[in-house]
């Protein structure tokens, strides 16, 4: 069972707590379960119509080509949920129907579907107590801005949790660790990479190229995931 703690924000009574390799393990077997139920194998990159599967499953409506700009121009995402029926995930037309843009497109699926998944309960809960009434239009929504669906700062918590679900289910950390054993070993390299060496570079290629994700979400995971560093000595998660 979750571990809850004090939301400092205010939002919540209450906010769950999770360690990185909690949201780990469940991201990687949620996709794991959805590929072996689709193609019965498990294979990268999750196909983009995979990830719509994964929302529509667990209950949430999907509109990819939503017109979000009454929210802001920096919104590219909007998770929305009612005391009566499952939540309804809103993605911006600007990113959904340029060819360009899937990689974001499907950062901000997997983004959308962390707060789906691990804070809808967190909603289901004022609806129960009547806490949502007078507390504005978007009181039951999750509104996600660019800057923020990949590496949102730890104090704004849902955003940095969804952001590092998004990253987790896209590059699962169990192949993404095999990926860097497979490059680091011949060439006797261990954690730490330094973010701007060579061996980094390539490394985000290697991720790019296996999962299909920008460049930006492949380093902010291999980031997270202390593979790489902008600093020196700081630990791997692989190495715990």
């Amino acid at each position: 069972m979750v571990r809850m703690i004090r939301d400092n924000t205010g939002r919540f009574a209450e906010r769950p707590f999770y360690q990185a390799r909690e949201l780990d393990d469940e991201c990687e077997r949620l996709i794991r379960d959805l590929l072996l139920k689709r193609h019965g194998k498990v294979d990268y990159p999750v196909a983009t119509d995979d990830l719509t599967v994964l929302i529509e499953m667990h209950d949430a409506d999907l509109d990819p080509f939503a017109d979000l700009s009454a929210y802001g121009a920096d919104v590219e995402g909007v998770t929305e949920f009612f005391h009566n029926r499952g939540p309804k995930v809103s993605i911006s037309e600007r990113i959904s129907e340029d060819d360009r843009r899937e990689n974001r497109f499907r950062t901000t699926l997997t983004h959308e579907f962390g707060h789906v998944k691990f804070h809808g309960p967190l909603w289901a809960e004022k609806f129960a107590t009547g806490d949502l009434l007078d507390r504005g239009l978007n009181a039951n929504k999750a509104i996600s801005k660019r800057d923020n669906i990949l590496n949102a700062p730890q104090s704004d918590w849902m955003e940095w949790q969804a952001g590092y679900i998004s990253g987790a289910l896209l590059m699962p950390a169990t192949r993404l660790s095999r990926l860097v054993s497979d490059y680091c070993a011949p060439r006797e390299l261990h954690a730490n990479i330094h973010l701007t060496s060579e061996h980094a570079a390539n490394l985000v290629h290697a991720v790019m190229d296996l999962f299909a994700v920008s460049r930006e979400a492949a380093e902010v995971r291999l980031l997270k995931l202390g593979v790489l560093t902008t600093t020196i000595g700081q630990p791997s998660l692989f190495d715990q």
